[in-house]
């Protein structure tokens, strides 16, 4: 996992920040500068900080911002936005990582620059705008891939980080309303509270408590990798049915080699990109640049074995490799 980074996609050496916010900003050069604030810093993240980068370079009267946290804790994440605050910053794009008691910390934050949310929504904060995937109909994506998997029926057991999160509950609602009247049951839902190795224990857990799932689904990104090392550790690569979300490396090449039946994909370059620039123009006055209904949605895809040569070819573009 990488560490903290606060990185200047324009860059400026970091010793100069503090002095900055004496001139007039987090910037020497008194351009306004807009930050994205992600979660952990896991490889779907990456993704967003290529699409800041690109928008980056597209605004000349802008500088851009991009810091990770490198656990996923919320204190962590309240430290960054206090800290980019004191530096000036104009405006920030944040990932939640605990929307469900962030409401508080988003508002405080929306009293003084504007705060557009992306990834996991927080409805009733005074963010401007959420962007990102609608993940009741990402659930739903999974489901159909859970269906395929399982056609005669089954158990099946949920992987996520944190259940309480947004992003989580829409998921799994989606799934849920997927699977009614099938004969497919979910047989609990495993947390680890971002922790890849608890998140590859909980994985080792149920295949030796639960012989009797037959398919294990991670619902964010680094849970697929996770399931997907642990299942061939135990031997049962084939035996037990995975879907997923996301495209961390390691998930592709499951998916390639057929041991992952597919993923649900968002995407998150066009989180940074677009959140960066719609920041841009509402700071720059356009407030007609944010929806009246204070959300763009930007669709997932389910990727399956025959589509993954294709897909990874893009995700490599996106990564400048």
């Amino acid at each position: 996992m990488k560490p903290l980074t606060f990185i200047k996609l324009r860059a400026v050496p970091v010793a100069l920040l503090a002095a900055a916010s004496l001139l007039g900003g987090c910037n020497r050069n008194h351009k306004p500068t807009i930050a994205f604030v992600a979660g952990a810093a896991t490889d779907f993240w990456t993704f967003a900080e290529a699409g800041c980068k690109k928008a980056d370079a597209e605004l000349k009267d802008y500088d851009v911002i991009f810091k990770y946290t490198t656990d996923g804790a919320t204190e962590e994440q309240k430290r960054i936005t206090d800290d980019l605050m004191v530096n000036g910053v104009a405006g920030v794009v944040i990932a939640p990582l605990d929307p469900l008691n962030q409401g508080p910390f988003v508002d405080r934050m929306a009293s003084n620059i504007p705060v557009i949310i992306t990834d996991s929504d927080i409805p009733k904060s005074k963010r401007l705008c959420y962007i990102g995937t609608s993940n009741i109909e990402a659930g739903h994506d999974a489901g159909k891939l859970i269906k395929e998997a399982l056609p005669e029926g089954g158990k099946i057991m949920l992987f996520v980080g944190k259940a309480d999160a947004q992003n989580a509950i829409d998921r799994i609602q989606g799934i849920k309303e997927e699977l009614n009247g099938s004969k497919i049951e979910i047989a609990g839902i495993k947390t680890d509270n971002i922790d890849r190795v608890r998140a590859k224990a909980n994985v080792n857990d149920v295949l030796v408590s639960n012989p009797d799932v037959k398919c294990l689904v991670g619902l964010w990104s680094y849970n697929g990798p996770a399931i997907l090392n642990a299942v061939k550790e135990s031997g049962k690569a084939g035996q037990v049915k995975i879907v997923c979300f996301d495209e961390e490396e390691q998930t592709l090449q499951g998916v390639k080699s057929g041991e992952i039946l597919g993923t649900v994909v968002q995407q998150p370059f066009e989180f940074g990109y677009q959140s960066i620039h719609m920041m841009a123009k509402y700071l720059s006055g356009d407030k007609k640049s944010v929806p009246a209904n204070g959300q763009v949605i930007i669709p997932a895809t389910i990727i399956k074995k025959d589509q993954i040569d294709q897909f990874i070819a893009k995700t490599n573009s996106l990564r400048q490799k």
